[in-house]
């Protein structure tokens, strides 16, 4: 009889920690293990679609209040029926209540946190998880990420595990990327893929990119941000007050971030904030040079100078400066990008991700 792995999340994205599970799931069913994926009943439809769409049948939960006691026995019931052997959580309310089930269940359960820190600003939320992380083998996407939950939760030093995100990669189409854009073959494109939220940080590349055209108003180039969210009214506000209109697109969320990111030249990823950013890992793979943010996990992923330029967070000033040190310069673009390949296709790829997990499950 097969093993089974229940993959379960408390959203369903778009997003990173929804596309390391997809990931995940495809990675453990390629090795012959079931797999059992669980995301929210009520939701964007992202997640399942996602799953469906690759031959998956996904179970869902369902929250009725805060604390939902009965969530735990559906839960069980649910993952009974589909003869799970272990159960690996997401993000912080799966982590709580895969706790819960797994004790039932007799099942080992695995942790992942994703670098979110929602956890943080509540004392109840923190001593759930810390809860959660003593009864579970409990990981950080990045050693960033595994010294946070340390520290904030009290958990003894070296207790949160790190496995690395991986990723299968599904190289784009150039030209078809930039006829979607109506770009000519030779005009710059800096790509920023994430979703529209402060956390991102898109507003601090929209105000380095201004500063870049009063620096270099003869620089040709152009600009696109691929996302939706709460942020989307903002930054558009920001545009039309801006001179910017005719050189930045907000392109919304896209099915076609492969073709984008193939069309581009310059991966920019402004964040205030990240664990391990799985954007950050597909720009890599598609050989961008690339300008980040000095936060989180990210200088655990590209080494500043080598695989990336790296510019301190919320500070337009030092971005503008890096954006433009590269559109004046190819030969830098192209050597930034070869090294961030080579690095990706060495330390990020899906089957390193899911050695380390199926070590975790099964010892």
């Amino acid at each position: 009889m097969r093993r089974g792995v229940a993959l379960m999340i408390e959203s369903d994205g778009p997003g990173g920690a929804e596309q390391v599970v997809v990931e995940l799931a495809e990675e453990l069913r390629r090795r012959g293990f079931g797999v059992c994926p669980v995301g929210p009943a009520q939701g964007s439809g992202w997640l399942p679609q996602q799953l469906r769409s690759r031959g998956f049948d996904p179970e869902v939960f369902r929250l009725r209040r805060p604390v939902d006691p009965a969530c735990v026995f559906d839960l069980r019931r649910t993952l009974e029926r589909r003869g799970v052997s272990v159960i690996h959580s997401h993000e912080f309310t799966m982590a709580v209540y895969g706790t819960a089930v797994a004790r039932m269940l007799g099942v080992p359960h695995v942790i992942t946190m994703h670098g979110g820190r929602g956890y943080q600003a509540s004392w109840r939320r923190r001593v759930a998880l810390r809860w959660a992380c003593r009864r579970s083998t409990s990981v950080g996407v990045s050693k960033s990420a595994a010294h946070a939950l340390e520290h904030s939760l009290r958990l003894a030093p070296g207790s949160v595990r790190v496995v690395l995100n991986g990723i299968r990669f599904a190289p784009g189409d150039r030209v078809r990327g930039r006829a979607v854009l109506g770009l000519d073959s030779e005009t710059p494109l800096i790509l920023a893929v994430g979703n529209l939220y402060p956390v991102k940080g898109h507003i601090y590349l929209l105000r380095a990119l201004r500063r870049l055209v009063d620096a270099h108003p003869d620089l040709k180039w152009h600009a696109a941000i691929a996302g939706r969210g709460g942020e989307e009214s903002a930054l558009r506000e920001y545009l039309s007050a801006s001179t910017l209109t005719d050189r930045v697109t907000l392109l919304g969320y896209r099915e076609d971030v492969p073709d984008l990111l193939a069309a581009a030249d310059i991966y920019a990823m402004p964040s205030l904030s990240e664990g391990m950013p799985l954007a950050l890992i597909e720009a890599m793979f598609a050989r961008k040079a690339i300008v980040a943010s000095l936060v989180g996990g990210i200088p655990e992923v590209v080494s500043a100078g080598r695989e990336a330029l790296l510019v301190p967070p919320e500070e337009p000033e030092a971005l503008a400066e890096a954006l433009g040190e590269l559109l004046r310069d190819p030969a830098r673009r192209a050597a930034l990008a070869g090294a961030a390949e080579g690095r990706a296709r060495a330390e990020y790829d899906v089957a390193a991700m899911a050695d380390a997990y199926e070590r975790l499950y099964w010892g």
